[in-house]
């Protein structure tokens, strides 16, 4: 529960900070990315998180997983490799035990999910469908940390299929989360909101690894990973740019976010809200730093509203 000490963010009058993504309405475009916030729960020390303007939680899959073997994060230039491997606990304990905490975070709340097949993610969505407090799902068909995590983002057909079949079972905003892992994301994106897409989240991360030479061996325990922090920020932007002018619904940016000026480049460059990710495990209050500074850079561009400047960054002459 928030404490005393922690209060809801003050936010000026002649600002509007308000978004929507499909059939959701968000107070503010500050989210958080999965997997680099635990439940939300662990952050209540540092300020009040149902100001955000949603909470993105860890992966949720059918049957529980121990995740990848260790070592499972490095750092590098710029960034952060992980190969953590969604350990969870799995759907049915899950319910049981974690989703009524989560309920009691105060922001809306999204579940991230990730399933073997087509059919195993409409499983998960048709289960969570009766449960209350669920704001929408997100729908991990981007994850590079484990195998065939990225199969359901490689190809149109292969996302649309996907979208398409959990829509079928629930009516909740869906967020399909895609991969930078591809020659052209733009058709996969279009077939996802075919399919039923209410926003597309973009990017995950990036495959990379790290090499131990004096020991002719990979840093991390299953090899690769995936890369994310300041140095794929450039790469998630020129993504966001380009949904923007391909498909007709919302995107959510991520990748690199450390400030309200990171926010910023994404709503210009088409972005209608975002996930900070890495940034949260060296700065915990990054969440609250950036709409404590946000209606100031909103209001220094004469604009009163974060809908006023999505997608208006001035193209090359």
């Amino acid at each position: 529960m928030s404490s005393p000490e922690s209060p809801k963010l003050p936010v000026p009058a002649d600002v509007d900070l308000s978004v929507r993504l499909g059939g959701l309405t968000l107070p503010n475009p500050v989210g958080t990315a999965s997997g680099t916030f635990g439940k939300g729960l662990e952050f209540q020390p540092f300020y009040d998180v149902a100001s955000l303007g949603f909470i993105v939680v860890k992966t949720i899959t059918m049957e529980p997983r121990a995740g990848n073997p260790s070592p499972r994060l490095v750092e590098t230039p710029g960034g952060m490799l992980n190969s953590i491997g969604l350990p969870n606990p799995g759907i049915e304990a899950y319910v049981r035990d974690t989703l009524p905490l989560l309920r009691t975070l105060g922001a809306p709340l999204v579940i991230n999910i990730a399933g073997h097949d087509a059919s195993e993610f409409a499983r998960l969505a048709e289960i969570l469908e009766k449960e209350e407090g669920i704001d929408a799902l997100e729908l991990n068909m981007s994850c590079p940390n484990v195998s065939g995590g990225m199969d359901y983002s490689t190809s149109a057909d292969g996302a649309r299929d996907v979208v398409s079949r959990v829509r079928d079972v629930t009516d909740r905003p869906l967020i399909a989360k895609l991969s930078p892992n591809v020659t052209d994301i733009r058709p996969i994106a279009a077939a996802a909101a075919e399919g039923g897409a209410s926003a597309i989240s973009a990017i995950n991360t990036l495959l990379g690894m790290a090499v131990d030479w004096r020991h002719r061996r990979p840093v991390l325990g299953r090899g690769i990973g995936g890369l994310s922090g300041p140095c794929i920020k450039p790469v998630a932007l020129r993504i966001v740019r380009d949904l923007w002018r391909t498909v007709d619904v919302p995107v959510i940016g991520i990748g690199g976010i450390q400030g309200v000026d990171d926010v910023m480049e994404y709503l210009l460059a088409g972005a209608s809200a975002v996930q900070v990710g890495t940034a949260n495990y060296y700065n915990p209050c990054v969440g609250k730093d950036i709409l404590e500074a946000l209606p100031r850079c909103i209001r220094e561009l004469g604009a009163s509203s974060v809908r006023e400047l999505v997608g208006t960054l001035e193209d090359p002459r």
